[in-house]
């Protein structure tokens, strides 16, 4: 039975509806509607000017109606008079191609034909900041192995406790929470779930992040790198396929590290197609200075940059760390949670359907032994690698959507240009005097 928003309003004590909507950069918009309209937004959306968001749409396109999802509703644990909705986007009555919670929607109907589910967990990290962004906010955070820190992670406490309980509150079923391998770096685990559910949460989460480090006079960031020389922000995915009956259909004990056949030919969509996705689960400038960092304060990157798998070894791009699932550890916090939910179904599914073998499994720790590998393609140096990448990977794009990659390509190239257009402080130090 669909949720009716006004009713929900009426048991919750929702005063306003935040109905949201995510561009192709990843940026939220949402408008605040009051509960006393909520019915009528329900029906029939809240219009919105695309032009005025990351949409390849024109200031003469018509309004972008934004139809809010009343399953997906939140009420905001830091401001219960006020609730966050998820919307899909449409136009002239039939949904926007280009918008990515439609892109992941078309997705997951592709797997619905296969009698397939795709499940997915994230692990978020971010970094709290000073309120300027320009360093982490506690002063004595400062080991050089910071990871697990207890004394750093309760000096947050009152932070990460904050999120645990609204997720608690939520249901979504938190499990553990700990300071990341930077100084000032921090990460939060919920259950996994099917692949729409993931990519709601993920995004209600980096707002909840936000707005209530926003409370306690900080400042949070998914970037990518904030910070040279410390560990950059992944966002790194846990992946299993479920069949019409509620069985993991990556799940066979017989099979080398208890994945499926049907699991390695899943995992080599993904193999097959990472240079290309690289573009959507890096997408930003800065996401190459964490995929092709040199080594850390800590001592490692935690991020690979090149295309290789494994068991239970996080030196490489994709791990099997147990039965029936893979962790890819390529996405960064930049990445837009409906778009790589998105990007992982395209590939995986094309490699069902070429039954597509995922190369030799490697078992040496990338880290000191990487040099020695010579036949495995190497992820992106930057964002425009990426872009060609993935103009030049036809299936992939065909898969995803011909709108929304030409849309997504055209954007993403106009802001490498806007990037390399910038006259940068290492440029004036190096060749002014040339």
């Amino acid at each position: 039975m669909t949720t009716d928003l006004a009713e929900f309003a009426r048991e919750k004590g929702i005063k306003y509806f935040m109905i949201s909507y995510t561009d192709l950069f990843g940026s939220q918009r949402a408008k605040i509607v009051p509960a006393q309209a909520i019915a009528g937004m329900q029906a029939d959306g809240a219009g919105f000017a695309g032009f005025a968001s990351w949409l390849d749409l024109t200031p003469a396109h018509p309004d972008m109606l934004a139809l809010p999802d009343p399953a997906a509703v939140v009420q905001l644990p830091w401001k219960p008079e006020v609730a966050w909705v998820p919307a899909s986007c449409v136009i002239d009555d039939a949904p926007l191609a280009q918008a990515p919670r439609n892109v992941l929607a078309r997705q997951i109907a592709a797997a619905a034909e296969l009698g397939l589910t795709v499940k997915t967990g994230i692990e978020a990290e971010f970094f709290l900041l000073e309120p300027d962004g320009k360093a982490i906010s506690d002063p004595f955070d400062t080991a050089e192995k910071p990871c697990y820190d207890q004394q750093a992670v309760m000096r947050r406490y009152d932070v990460i406790a904050e999120i645990s309980d609204a997720m608690l509150g939520l249901g979504w079923e938190p499990y553990q929470s700990d300071h990341e391998d930077a100084n000032g770096q921090f990460e939060m685990n919920w259950a996994f779930a099917d692949a729409m559910t993931t990519a709601d949460r993920h995004s209600f989460f980096k707002f909840m992040v936000k707005s209530v480090a926003e409370r306690h006079g900080l400042r949070a960031t998914f970037m990518p790198k904030p910070i040279l020389g410390l560990t950059g922000n992944g966002c790194h995915v846990h992946v299993s396929v479920w069949d019409d009956k509620g069985m993991n259909a990556f799940a066979d004990p017989s099979q080398e590290l208890g994945l499926s056949a049907r699991g390695h030919h899943f995992l080599g969509g993904i193999m097959a197609h990472a240079t290309a996705m690289a573009a959507i689960t890096n997408p930003t400038v800065n996401s190459y200075k964490r995929i092709n960092a040199p080594r850390t304060v800590s001592g490692a990157t935690w991020a690979p940059n090149s295309v290789t798998w494994t068991g239970n070894n996080r030196t490489h791009m994709v791990r099997v760390p147990g039965p029936g699932r893979f962790e890819l550890r390529l996405p960064d916090g930049a990445a837009n949670p409906y778009l790589l939910q998105a990007a992982i179904i395209a590939a995986g599914l094309s490699g069902l359907a070429a039954r597509a073998d995922p190369g030799k499994r490697l078992d040496i720790d990338m880290y000191q032994e990487g040099h020695k590998i010579t036949d495995a393609p190497r992820l992106p140096l930057n964002l425009l690698d990426a872009l060609r990448a993935f103009d030049a990977d036809e299936a992939l794009k065909e898969s995803l959507g011909t709108e929304f990659s030409a849309a997504y390509v055209k954007l993403k190239t106009d802001d490498w240009n806007r990037y390399a257009a910038h006259l940068t402080q290492w440029e004036r130090d190096h060749t002014l005097d040339i």
